[in-house]
């Protein structure tokens, strides 16, 4: 009887230390994927070694001190594009992720396919910046911008870019264009 409640405990002890494995798709403040705000370049090869990585520096003085990182699975479609410090190798960490894949997803069910309703719906806007051809929507909850295209917006907020756009302002069915998390 003592064995077998010993036995039982141990395997109990087993079983919580597991640790659940991470969805290669899931999106949170702190991860997009396997990768982490933690992750550095160096590590990239190892994360994704199934898939394309390409690395285009930049050596431009007036563009900044950036590297941009393309990921492509085998067949070709994009997943990712990530830009990091230019720091050496060893050192340098991932600044931000611009999901390409739609599979990518929030806990809250938000993906590159989702809608300004999808968003506002489940996340509190922190911010909506008024750019050239684009309005930026920031959630700070998940350091993430959802950029969505102008044409969505009915034609009188399209070229007045000194206008403050509020969430009131922008349709329900605007559809997200880019989708970035900031770990900067």
């Amino acid at each position: 009887m003592q064995k077998s409640f010993l036995s039982f405990i141990l395997l109990c002890l087993f079983l919580s230390s597991c640790q659940k494995e991470q969805n290669p798709f899931e999106v949170g403040k702190h991860h997009v994927g396997l990768l982490t705000d933690s992750t550095l370049v160096q590590n990239l090869k190892t994360i994704y070694s199934k898939d394309s990585i390409v690395r285009t520096g930049n050596d431009n003085r007036f563009m900044g001190n950036t590297n941009h990182i393309e990921i492509f699975e085998k067949g070709g479609k994009p997943l990712l594009s990530l830009t990091s410090s230019h720091a050496p190798d060893s050192i340098a960490v991932i600044n931000s992720v611009r999901i390409l894949d739609p599979r990518f997803v929030t806990k809250k069910n938000v993906s590159s396919l989702s809608t300004f309703k999808d968003i506002s719906n489940n996340y509190k806007i922190s911010g909506i910046d008024n750019l050239i051809n684009s309005v930026v929507v920031s959630v700070n909850e998940i350091n993430a911008a959802f950029t969505i295209d102008k044409k969505e917006l009915p034609s009188n907020l399209r070229f007045d870019m000194d206008l403050k756009i509020e969430a009131i302002h922008i349709p329900e069915h605007a559809k997200i264009k880019y989708f970035f998390i900031n770990w900067n």
